[in-house]
């Protein structure tokens, strides 16, 4: 595909802010496809915005407040979607944007869901298992009604895991006096959780790269991968594309990262972690940082780690043929210009990594009808509609001359649109 690059409009802060970088491709996308005054005024804004105290007393008997966030930027779709993350950097802009793209998100995916993010502002690595129990009841205590299943539903994000999602149903479904599974997705198998959900998102970037190696004519088996971030996302994308023939030639997590030209054997990297949890110390290649495994000579890169990796200091030294987003925003809008100048194809973590949202969608239908499926037909669904979305925003690339990027916001701001326009303005 030959793709053409329209420069984003300069924006009234620096891009790299997430919420920034967001309306950077926005704006772009909204003037190619024309996008009505109005109604690009109504997307460009969040729909709900909260900001909660959480009071809590540490288990030393002292009381802290941390602040809470809840946005829900668009619910047009159908009910908003979106993670609960706990970081002690978190802020509303950085949340804002996540929801934002959590619309973009469901909407490319074709599944009936607006998009929401949420996060309290806490540092997790300090907090006992009571104190994170007691910060995500407060939490959600404060949030009850905005949660519910037809309304806004939460899920894992960055420090948060089954276990937090089990305590926010839990105290939501104190509250409503009855058992509420529909009410939050990525919870243990036991209380409604579905099978497949832990691998989903490294799923969906397994198959949005063999979707794109297929688009570029090149063979899986004669090529490599770098892979930031060897979290659930990294982890599991690195192990199914090493699977799948893809030599992995260099791998990282917040201790730094190794780089072995030979590859790396990721069940090896992964019993490692299970017992030291982190890799520092595992021997696996050339003790290499973060930052140099961008620039590593590979032929895709898996950036899955977090926000703003790719910036326009480094994206001219990316070696990489391909760029799969597992995280999401790894790349600041600066930097989108350097890349196509490349000729480097940027798979966006709006379509690459909407494997966990598709996932979570199916977790919410199974908790509705009260029937379960098995991992087969789970991955089979999930299959069948990463292609059809990788498909949607290619040919929308294709009809727009522009790219994979600039395609997936427009073909998801299209739909949800349409579907203002014909919902109407209720006054």
């Amino acid at each position: 595909m030959q793709e053409t690059y329209k420069e984003p409009a300069p924006y009234h802060k620096s891009d790299e802010n997430p919420y920034d970088s967001m309306m950077a491709r926005f704006d772009v996308a909204a003037e190619l496809l024309k996008l009505d005054e109005g109604v690009y005024n109504y997307l460009k804004t969040p729909v709900k915005q909260v900001i909660v105290s959480i009071p809590v007393q540490l288990d030393n008997g002292k009381v802290v407040a941390y602040e809470g966030y809840r946005v829900i930027h668009n619910n047009a779709l159908g009910p908003s979607k979106g993670g609960v993350r706990f970081a002690p950097d978190v802020d509303i802009n950085e949340v804002k944007a996540l929801a934002a793209w959590m619309t973009w998100k469901c909407a490319i995916a074709n599944i009936p869901f607006g998009g929401a993010k949420g996060a309290v502002k806490c540092d997790p690595g300090k907090l006992s298992m009571g104190e994170l129990e007691r910060v995500t009841r407060r939490y959600t205590a404060n949030l009850l009604e905005i949660f519910g299943p037809d309304t806004d539903i939460p899920a894992p994000d960055m420090n948060t895991n089954e276990q937090v999602m089990a305590w926010i149903m839990d105290t939501y479904s104190m509250h409503q006096r009855k058992t509420v599974t529909g009410v939050v997705t990525g919870k243990p198998l036991i209380i409604g959780g579905s099978l497949g959900r832990r691998e989903a998102t490294g799923r969906g970037v397994m198959l949005a790269t063999m979707a794109a190696l297929k688009k570029r004519n090149i063979n899986p088996e004669s090529t490599t991968a770098a892979v930031q971030g060897f979290g659930n996302v990294g982890s599991v994308s690195a192990m199914l594309l090493q699977e799948r023939g893809i030599k992995i030639v260099a791998i990282s997590d917040v201790s730094g990262g190794y780089y072995n030209s030979k590859g790396i054997d990721i069940k090896k990297a992964l019993e490692y972690v299970n017992g030291h949890k982190v890799l520092e110390g595992s021997g696996l290649g050339d003790v290499i940082t973060n930052e140099e495994l961008i620039e590593v000579k590979c032929d895709i890169l898996v950036p899955a780690a977090k926000e703003d990796q790719i910036t326009k200091y480094n994206a001219g030294k990316i070696q990489a043929r391909l760029i799969i987003e597992g995280a999401n925003g790894p790349t600041v809008a600066e930097a989108d210009k350097i890349l196509n100048d490349k000729g480097i194809m940027v798979i966006p973590d709006i379509l690459a990594n909407s494997g966990g949202v598709i996932v979570s969608y199916f977790e919410w239908v199974q908790d509705r009808l009260g029937y379960f499926w098995d991992e087969d037909d789970i991955n089979t669904r999930l299959t069948r509609m990463m292609n059809e979305a990788f498909e949607n925003v290619f040919s929308t690339a294709i009809r727009y001359e522009t790219t994979m990027r600039i395609g997936a916001y427009i073909y998801s701001i299209d739909k949800v649109a349409k579907a203002l326009k014909l919902r109407g303005i209720y006054s």
